[in-house]
This record gives structure tokens, sequence and C-alpha cells, in this order.
């Protein structure tokens, strides 16, 4: 074979190089075990390495006459190459065409969104934290964002009993572990009995988990005495603002004058002007009483839906009790008024109470308006359209990332509430581990039970600590010149009213800016502490004013509290 190689590269004339890298693979290819035909492979391989080398010499041969036959039009080649160049430039240009989606075409309701709460203020406090992380130096040292009610990313620990029953859910496993106790256990069970093939991974019904729902009518009729309460009237929610949102969707019709008007407190909860513009409904503003500790005036709800009854329908009235930004709490007889308000005018009432569980005052009581509404008597309880929003969100719990929620729709017609439960089939179902999280909220540990100690000693340290910074928050702001807070009622925010000098203003109007969101500015550039404009709230003309959560830890709160009071000081100073 050997022989035969040889006499092959004098007469092909294969250079040594390549002679040398098929030897070698004759070699192992020779040496390759495994063959049953003695001989055959032998020949089989030395028929291989001979293809090989003449693929080679030919493919050598090929390259030479294309050399030879190339080489007198090299020239040509070259401007070849270049028009393919300039004509791939053209098809570059041609695929880099305008955008389909841009500022101008986009949906205009869309566009339209603002959310405050996630505003401009925030980007910019993400922007600091990036430039504190690279080590640039400021004044302060870490960014505290008390713009937003996330309790526990401000350090409030989660309900033991609430998380032990969701792990349960999660991980089934765990039911039988010593670890957990007897009626965590009992719950989780009930949950999972509910849920399709026993698994929390599984689709709900639209309308949530149907023992949950039950659960929610029970905690309803607890809650208010004895009101009845259906269970088919009952929606969980992806939190509170999904319930919201579908109900304004299904509320809202009509063009011009016939548009959908829909009456929201001023100030108010950003997530009422962002749907409503998503929507492109009529947003209709009533104002809160401040002289009056945020009170509603029936007087006023009277002038505004007269107003707008020139451009626009009105029949939809938004009520947040306890108030979200400015924490006040609803007597008995305001909502009776409030009520007696909407069945004579025929206005479809949203109740956002989803701080029912927060209330710090003394002389406050919450009320819900299913209860009131019930003792008003039949012609209002059997007519007057109601939806109420509660959420794991807030209260004692602030669980906020599980999205839990419900809403109780009442006197809903039939016909719609079956357009209801198809527009929330669209979005499949909320999620179902959110959905158990409110399970717990209206399902806790009850007397006699192994974990209900331990649940009422975590649920009132809460409580009473919200209590405590409420207070503290509104006497510290109540001590600073240019600072006005009224009492904090209920809820977990301050609102209070700022006083901005006139060379401020102008300031501000000259960095095309609002005057508080001015302020709020300087205050996050140069004590690092978050807080978002009135602007983003409303509030009446000429005033100004910034929500702030009360959630950080007492102490860390107290820190925040002296900053505001020392940049406020200086900023009157600067400015006056």
């Amino acid at each position: 074979m050997w022989g035969r190689l040889q006499r092959t590269e004098h007469v092909l004339r294969v250079p040594a190089r390549s002679m040398h890298r098929f030897a070698v693979l004759a070699k192992q290819t020779a040496a390759s075990p495994g063959c049953k035909r003695p001989g055959s492979c032998r020949n089989g391989r030395r028929d291989v390495a001979l293809r090989c080398i003449a693929s080679l010499v030919e493919g050598k041969q090929h390259q030479q006459r294309f050399t030879q036959r190339t080489r007198p039009r090299r020239e040509g080649l070259l401007r070849w190459n270049s028009a393919a160049e300039a004509s791939a430039v053209k098809i570059n240009e041609k695929t880099s065409r305008e955008k389909i989606l841009t500022l101008e075409s986009m949906n205009p309701q869309v566009k339209a969104v603002e959310y405050a709460v996630r505003g401009p203020i925030v980007l910019k406090a993400g922007e600091i934290e990036k430039e504190l992380r690279k080590g640039i130096k400021k004044p302060f040292t870490e960014v505290i964002k008390a713009n937003i009610g996330d309790a526990h990313a401000m350090g409030q620990q989660p309900i033991t009993f609430l998380r032990q029953v969701v792990a349960l859910c999660t991980y089934p496993n765990l039911l039988d572990s010593p670890s957990f106790p007897e009626d965590s256990k009992k719950r989780a069970r009930r949950i999972l009995q509910g849920c399709g093939g026993n698994s929390l991974g599984s689709y709900s019904a639209s309308q949530g988990v149907n023992c949950i729902r039950e659960d929610v009518a029970a905690y309803i009729e607890r809650r208010d005495g004895g009101v009845p309460a259906d269970p088919d009237n009952i929606y969980l929610t992806t939190g509170a603002s999904d319930g919201i949102a579908t109900v304004l969707k299904i509320l809202v019709s009509g063009g011009g004058k016939s548009r959908t008007g829909v009456m929201i407190p001023i100030p108010q909860y950003p997530l009422y002007s962002a749907a409503i513009s998503e929507l492109d409904a009529i947003q209709v503003n009533y104002y809160l009483d401040e002289q009056n500790c945020w009170a509603l005036d029936v007087n006023e709800l009277r002038r505004s839906l007269n107003e707008a009854k020139a451009y626009c329908n009105p029949k939809v009235l938004c009520i947040i009790n306890p108030g979200n930004p400015t924490g006040q709490v609803q007597s008995r007889k305001c909502i009776e008024d409030v009520i007696h308000f909407a069945w004579e005018e025929q206005l479809f009432l949203l109740a956002d109470e989803v701080y029912q569980d927060n209330i710090y005052s003394e002389e406050c009581q919450f009320h819900s308006f299913k209860k009131v509404l019930y003792e008003m008597g039949p012609e209002y309880y059997s007519n007057v359209e109601l939806a109420s929003f509660h959420s794991t969100s807030k209260g004692y719990m602030g669980e906020c990332g599980y999205r839990g929620g419900y809403m109780e729709v009442i006197n809903l017609h039939p016909d719609i509430k079956g357009q209801l439960v198809k527009l929330l089939s669209v979005r499949l179902c909320p999620p179902v581990s959110g959905q158990a999280a409110m399970d717990i909220v209206v399902n806790p540990p009850v007397p006699g039970e192994e974990s209900y100690a331990q649940f009422i000693k975590e649920k009132e340290s809460v409580l009473n600590n919200l209590a405590q910074k409420a207070k503290l928050t509104e006497d510290m702001f109540n001590k600073v010149p240019g600072i006005q807070c009224n009492p904090l009622q209920g809820a977990m925010y301050a609102f209070p009213r700022i006083f901005i000098p006139s060379k401020a203003i102008e300031t501000a109007k000259a960095h095309e800016m609002a005057p508080d969101l001015f302020y709020c500015m300087k205050l996050l550039e140069e004590t690092g502490i978050c807080v978002v404009p009135g602007s983003g709230f409303g509030q009446r003309e000429g005033s100004y004013h910034f929500r702030m959560t009360i959630l950080p830890p007492v102490e860390k709160l107290k820190i925040v509290l002296e900053k505001v009071k020392d940049f406020h000081i200086q900023f009157l100073e600067e400015y006056a």
C-alpha cells in the first residue's frame, strides 16, 4: 500500500506537506479497531485515502486554472465589488424603513395616560441609585423611596400564617411537614381541592376559585354585621386595580356630549385618571375639602355634576375611603349622603375600600358602602348599583406582589353580568397564588385555632406601628414653617400642603416644570428622598402638596422627616 501511495504521489505530484497529512490519516484509518472482515477494511481505507488525495489535487489544479482565468479580469472584478457594495448600501437603506409604531401613530389614549406614582421623579431616583452604585459622591448614601405604598419593600415583615398557607399551596409536599400548623394545612387543602388537578398552577374559573369566593362572601357578611353577600356577586381580581379598570371599561360608552363622565375626587389616586384617559372617557373632578380634613361635601358633588352635564354624560361616581393620598376616613353620615346623591342622580357607585383595615384615629371607624346602603332600606339597597373593591396589597398584609384582590358588584343587570364575566374571561383568570393570598385575608385564624395568637400579635403590631407613624408624621410636619398637614386618620400616606415662594415658582416655569415637581426634584437631588408631587394627584389651583408614605421603620421615618424639615427651611431661604 505504501509503495502505491508513493507512486501515486510521484504521478500526481502531490505536495509533500499534504501527503504527510494524508499518510497520518491513512495510518490512523488502518489502525482503527472493530472490523469484522479481515483485509476489507484495509483496502477500503486505502481507497478512502486515495480519493482524499485525488480531491486535494483536483482542488489545487482548479485553483490554478481559476487564477489564470481571472488574473486579466482583476480590475473588472474590483469594479464589480464596488458596484455590489453600493447596491448593498441601497438595500440596507430600504430595509431600515420608518417604524410603523411611533409617538405620532400610537394610540393617543395610551399616550395621554399619566401615572405620577411611578413618573419622572421615580425615574430620576433610579438614575441617582445607579450613580451611587458607581461611586459617584452625593450628599446622601441611599435613595429612600417614599413614593409608593409598598410595605415589604420598606421592611415590614410578612404575616406568618398567610405565607405558610401560600407555601403549602405552592408546594403540597410540605403538607406532611411537622413544621406547619394544622390550621394552615387545613386551609391549604381546601384551596387546593378547589383548583384543577389540586394544583395552584392550573387556571381557575374566570371569576376565581369558587371556594375562595365563598370565603370572601362569608368575610363580607361578618364585616358588615350579617348583611348578606352572594358568592356569585364576587369576582376575584389581579389586585383591586384590575377590578376598577374592568368595571370602568364596561361602563364607558357614547360619543360627544353623551360620552361617559366619571366623577373622581381631587386629590385622587392616579389609577383613575389613567384608566379614564386610556378609555377616552371624560374625567369629572370634584374637590375634597382640605380645610375640613379632606371631607367629602355633597354640595361639591352637585356642583361638579351639574357643570359636567354641559359636555358629557356623568354616570359613574368614584369614592376612595379611607382616602388615598389624603388619608381621611368618611363618616357614616357622609356615606349616607353620597348614596342618596347617587340614587337621586342615577349614578353607578365605585367604592375603593382597599385601606379598610388602616384606621388610626380613635374618633374614626370604617363603614362599608355595602353595609350603609343595606341599612338605608330596600328602596336604596335594591336599586343603587355598587362595585366595591379590596386587596391583599394594603391593610396589615402589605402583600403587593401577589396581586390579589376582589370586587363585589351588586344590583347589576343580568345581561350586563354576563358581559362582565365575558370580559373577565379574556384574561383567563387572576393569578391563583394571589387568590390564595386573598383567601387568607378574608379567612384568617380564629379563636381556638393553633395560629390565632401569633396572627393577632403580628396584625396588631403592624397596625399599631402604622398608627404611631401616622401621628409622628402629622406632628413633625406641622412644626415646620410653610408645611401644613391634616390628621392622618387612615390609609398609609401623608399629603401635606407646602408653601412655595413666587421666586421658586418662576424658576420652575423656566424649567418647564410644575412648582411642586420642581420642589420634589430638588428634595430628591439634595436629600435622596423620593416623594410624589401633588400635581400628580390633582389639587386646587394655586395650592401645592406632595404625597409621602409613612411605611419606613420608625427610626428611618424620623430621619426622613428631619431631612424634609431641613430641606424645606433651606428652600424657603434660597427662594425668599
